[in-house]
C-alpha cells in the first residue's frame, strides 16, 4: 500500500469520526455548529489543494470545488426559498460533502446527494405511518446527508 493510499484512508477515517460527531449533535439539538464544519471544510478544500499539488493532477481538484459550488448552492437556494426547513448548517455541511464527493467522482457527487434526500423522506415517512411525526415534525437533515455521503463514496 502506498503512502498515499494511507492519507487517503487517514483522511477518511477522520471525516468518519466527524461525520458521526456531528451526526449525534443534529439529532440532539438540530444544529451543526461552525466551531467544527467551517475547520473541517478549510481542512477538505486545502488537503484537495495538496493532493492535486502531489500528484501533478488537477481533475479531482477541480470536481471538488465544483462539488463545493453544485451542492453549497444548492442547498442555499433551498434554504432561501424555505428558510424554517433548510438551516444555515446544512447549507455549510452541503459545500464540505460536495468537496469530499466531487473529489471522489461525479457519481458520488450524484449519489451521495440524492441518497440523503431518498433516506430522510423515507424515515419521514415511516415516522408518520408509526403515528410518531406528522408532516410539519421537523426532522434533522445533516444525519441523512452524511449517510447520504458515506454511500455515495461506497457506491462510487
Amino acid at each position: 500500500m502506498g503512502l498515499r493510499t494511507v492519507l487517503v484512508v487517514l483522511v477518511h477515517a477522520g471525516l468518519i469520526g466527524i461525520g458521526v460527531w456531528l451526526l449525534v449533535i443534529d439529532i440532539r439539538t438540530h444544529r451543526l455548529p461552525n466551531r467544527i464544519v467551517l475547520p473541517t471544510l478549510l481542512a477538505v478544500v486545502l488537503l484537495a489543494v495538496l493532493d492535486a499539488v502531489a500528484m501533478g493532477e488537477s481533475g479531482a481538484l477541480v470536481r471538488a470545488l465544483w462539488g463545493l459550488v453544485i451542492l453549497g448552492g444548492f442547498y442555499a437556494l433551498l434554504r432561501i426559498a424555505s428558510r424554517a426547513g433548510m438551516g444555515g448548517g446544512d447549507v455549510k455541511l452541503a459545500a464540505l460533502i460536495g468537496v469530499v464527493l466531487g473529489w471522489h467522482s461525479w457519481t458520488a457527487l450524484a449519489v451521495g446527494a440524492a441518497s440523503a434526500f431518498v433516506l430522510a423522506a423515507l424515515y419521514a415517512l415511516a415516522l408518520i405511518a408509526l403515528r410518531r411525526a406528522t408532516g410539519s415534525t421537523r426532522i434533522a437533515f445533516g444525519p441523512w446527508m452524511i449517510i447520504g455521503a458515506v454511500l455515495g463514496v461506497a457506491i462510487a
